[in-house]
């Protein structure tokens, strides 16, 4: 477990089904205390009962439900996706809604992705001069940013790129923050929003 910067909390783990490494986060810097995308950590359940309990866990896309449930059980904690993600949750997951636009508790902002899919979601955490939270949108493989392989997006790869440019180039306009959580790749702390801007500019 990892403290990127006061009350952000970031760990890595192995997911079993895309054989790769995955990254999960916890934040206490405000209240209530929230997870985004979470796997439980090697260090177990029980590390956060020595922390503030994490009243919700948001989810950028409904593919990153992975270890929710384990925090329902153990905290009471709130699990929730963007409502064109919820038909994906059949057998008995508790999932709230959320819509785009919405201000979730903590004071994050669900911002509208969607290109990869519908209920694609970035939430702005106000904290630390701002951190934009990212699921599937974009990626982090050593110190570039990518999009995710074409064989990932559906039959019009183009289209869901200019669609990722579009909606993150607008985020980027519309919104200050200085670092990128990212749900497949290291965080970036310290100028994400120029390294973003940049990436999607193709630099």
């Amino acid at each position: 477990m990892e403290e990127l910067l006061p009350g952000i909390f970031h760990w890595t783990s192995f997911h079993e089904g895309i054989r790769q490494d995955v990254h999960s986060y916890y934040c206490t810097g405000v209240e209530p205390a929230f997870l985004l995308d979470p796997r439980v950590p090697d260090d177990g359940l029980g590390w956060f009962e020595a922390h503030e309990r994490p009243a919700h866990s948001y989810l950028t896309n409904r593919h990153h439900y992975r270890h929710s449930d384990r925090f329902a059980t153990q905290f009471g904690t709130s699990v929730w996706c963007h409502r064109d993600g919820l038909h994906a949750f059949t057998h008995g997951e508790q999932v709230r809604p959320f819509d785009h636009g919405d201000a979730l508790p903590g004071g994050v902002l669900a911002l509208k992705v969607a290109a990869l899919c519908p209920e694609e979601t970035a939430f702005l955490i106000p904290l630390h001069g701002g951190i934009l939270a990212l699921g599937d949108s974009v990626v982090r493989a050593g110190d570039r940013l990518a999009f995710v392989p074409d064989d990932l997006m559906g039959d019009d790869p183009a289209g869901v790129k200019r669609g990722l440019r579009e909606a993150l180039g607008n985020h980027v306009a519309a919104h200050a923050f200085d670092h990128l959580l990212l749900a497949h790749g290291e965080p970036w702390i310290g100028g994400g929003k120029m390294g973003l801007r940049a990436f999607l500019r193709g630099r």
